[in-house]
This record gives structure tokens, sequence and C-alpha cells, in this order.
């Protein structure tokens, strides 16, 4: 046996187990963030951000940030591979230093170039995937799940449809008592000609046509023991 905290103090140390736990505790850092989500047909790509307000008096947090309205409209096109894999070799430099630290950050990029929409996810050891759609964050096995079942209805959908998938498994990372709306929602949608967020008019009529959600079960409580028989008797507090 080992202690972690002997093999934790950088992020370049290897513990008997083959494990780099500073990358490992940024990628756990990711995995406790808002949920984002994001999917993609062979028009669009449309990401859907939960954005969380520390109070009723906060803001809510900004989750999605226009890059541009279409990368492959420079004047140089540039690939969306291309830009996700230099995020990426930022993320990976952070770790081969002992002196640095993972960043602890996640990134769904979305885009459309020459090869038609594109969804990566980055990750803080400096690995970088293409999804047809993917979930990050807190509570976003719930989204994966929902879109593993329906993705492959993805690639045909129209943007609408598209739309409505993303807030479906958006819904599925909320608990029974938080509902979503125009307020702690975000959605985006990337096609070949421009970037643009809905209005809080379009998103609420996909709103109103979600699923209706089930109330989560509450657990049992434990049965009180029987009296008499071989059951112990109840302890005496009162002396």
């Amino acid at each position: 046996m080992y202690r972690n905290h002997q093999y934790d103090m950088d992020c370049i140390t290897w513990s008997p187990a083959g494990r780099i736990l500073q990358v490992e505790y940024a990628m756990e850092a990711v995995k406790q963030g808002t949920p984002v989500l994001g999917l993609r047909s062979k028009t669009h790509v449309v990401l859907v951000s939960f954005k969380r307000a520390q109070s009723e008096l906060a803001n809510h947090q900004q989750k999605i940030f226009k890059i541009d309205d279409h990368m492959a409209y420079f004047d140089s096109a540039m690939n969306v591979g291309r830009l996700v894999a230099q995020v990426a070799d930022k993320s990976q430099q952070k770790t081969q230093n002992s002196s640095k630290r993972p960043y602890g950050v996640g990134l769904l990029v979305a885009g459309c170039d020459e090869k038609g929409p594109h969804l990566f996810e980055t990750c803080p050891s400096g690995n970088y995937f293409e999804y047809y759609a993917m979930a990050i964050g807190g509570r976003s096995t719930s989204a994966k799940t929902y879109l593993e079942k329906h993705f492959a209805d993805f690639e045909a959908c129209d943007v609408d449809a598209l739309i409505k998938h993303g807030l479906e498994a958006m819904n599925k990372t909320t608990s029974s008592d938080t509902s979503l709306s125009t307020k702690n929602t975000t959605v985006a949608v990337i096609d070949s000609t421009k970037y643009r967020e809905l209005s809080s008019e379009e998103m609420q009529k996909f709103i109103d046509g979600l699923e209706k959600k089930e109330d989560e079960p509450m657990e049992e409580e434990p049965a009180a023991p029987a009296t008499g028989g071989d059951a112990p008797a109840p302890m005496d507090t009162t002396g």
C-alpha cells in the first residue's frame, strides 16, 4: 500500500499503479463542473449549456463563448481540428514539467470548415477526441446515456430536431426539482455561415415541448425494529 500524497506533489511522478495523480485531479475537476453538451448533424453543430448562479442575486455563469462566426471564413481558412490540436498542445505542455500544474479545464469545441461540422472534446491531459455527440461536467452521465441512445438519428436531423435532442439530453442532468429555463440555459447553433445563440423566445418554444421529468425515487427509511420476541430492548437514555 502507498499513500497518494507521496506521488501527487507534481505532474511527472508516476504512482506504483501507473497513474499520474495530478492529471487525474485536473480531469476530476472537469467532471465537477457545470454540464455542457454538443451534438452534430450533416449541416449543423448545437451546443447546450446549463448556467449556474451562486445565488438568486447573482448572474448566471456564461459557459459558451464565441470564437468567430465561422472559422473557415478567415482569409486563410483554418481547419477546426488544427485549432483543437493547438489547444490540446497547450494543455499537454502543463503536464511535462514538475513546476507546472495541469489545466483543470475541459472544452467542447464546435465549428464548421470545408469538411463540414465538427465537435471536439479536449482534456487536461492533452488528449482530444472528435464526437458525433458528447457531454461533460457534473451529472453528464445521464446526458450521455440519452445521446448514445439517439445519436444514430443525429446525422439526418434538421436544426430544430437537433436542438430538441440537445435540450432533452440537458434536461436529464438536472434534478427533479430543477427545470430548464431561458435564464439557466444557453443554446448555440453553428453552421457553414455563422454562429448564433437562440433568443429567449426561440428557446422557450423548445423548452415548452420537453418531456416531463419523473420524480426521483426517494430513499426508503429503514424499518423500525420490531418489539418483543428476539428483538433487543430499546436503550434507556434517560439516566
